[in-house]
């Protein structure tokens, strides 16, 4: 009988999947689920990224989002269990899904050993983590330290997300019909952030799409005045933008290095198209 391998590293489908961590052969990505009135699809599986987007546009129903019930995290966690020891898994904030907990009981359900992580956050921030973790396994740290240290940085990712589509947000119940009104009223564009605690919080906002991207661009100089480092810009199907606002965030700061992504297709129904983020850690 073949040996398992000792441990295998989850997150679900909100996180950032680098090229990185799709090559690494111990990492798994659960997919969420979007609904289109009566009619489900898995994320990523048989509904692409850009699929939503067309749905979303021809659509008269607007889409919502679940987690994976407990049963279906049990089979996923069954299948791994063949091949591994443990796992850890980083999902997304618990105040804004239920994510973690049925993932929780879908280990119990599978009698598999997981340890839990609360990112705090959600894109980067939970694909963030998860890469500490392999960094930390792979100098010889325990499931017990990695555990410690994770719940050390979940939480602290710098954040600033420019929303695509205020209706969408609205729709979602994600913001007030107050400010909805005022925001559509006075074509505003709203900055939301992720705070410390890990709930959606409405920060600033701006009157026009230039004063937006300086915006996001002030706030990264802000945070990389002291030294070199990585940010992570996510979009919403707006590649040619995303590569616009890397070259003011270059020119401002030189010699910082951007990696752009696209935001999940779970995020997207939520944030909507045209969609900008920069997120990084200290």
């Amino acid at each position: 009988m073949t040996s398992k391998k000792p441990i295998a590293w989850i997150v679900d489908s909100t996180a950032y999947i680098s090229e990185e961590l799709k090559q690494h052969p111990d990492f798994f990505s659960v997919p969420l689920n979007i609904h289109f009135g009566e009619k489900q699809f898995v994320d990523g599986v048989d509904l692409t990224y850009e699929q939503l987007y067309a749905k979303i546009k021809k659509s008269e129903e607007f889409p919502k989002t679940s987690q994976p019930s407990a049963g279906e995290f049990a089979e996923h966690f069954k299948v791994i269990a063949e091949q591994y020891e443990q796992a850890i898994a980083v999902h997304l904030s618990n105040n804004l899904s239920g994510t973690l907990a049925s993932s929780t009981a879908g280990a119990e359900l599978a009698g598999f050993p997981v340890t839990f992580i609360d990112s705090l956050s959600l894109s980067y921030g939970a694909t963030g983590l998860i890469e500490k973790g392999m960094e930390m396994y792979d100098n010889g740290a325990s499931v017990p330290e990695i555990k410690t240290q994770l719940e050390k940085m979940a939480g602290t990712v710098h954040n600033f997300i420019l929303i695509g589509q205020l209706d969408q947000l609205y729709k979602g119940g994600r913001m007030s019909g107050v400010q909805f009104f005022l925001g559509s009223l006075l074509k505003v564009k709203p900055i939301v952030q992720i705070s410390k605690e890990g709930t959606l919080e409405a920060i600033d906002k701006v009157r026009s799409e230039k004063k937006a991207l300086q915006y996001l661009v002030d706030k990264v100089a802000e945070g990389h005045h002291a030294g070199r480092r990585k940010i992570y810009l996510m979009h919403g199907n707006v590649l040619d933008q995303a590569v616009h606002l890397k070259n003011l965030i270059v020119e401002q700061v030189p010699g910082l290095e951007v990696e752009i992504g696209d935001i999940s297709s779970v995020l997207a129904v939520h944030a909507g198209e045209g969609t900008l983020a920069v997120l990084w850690f200290d």
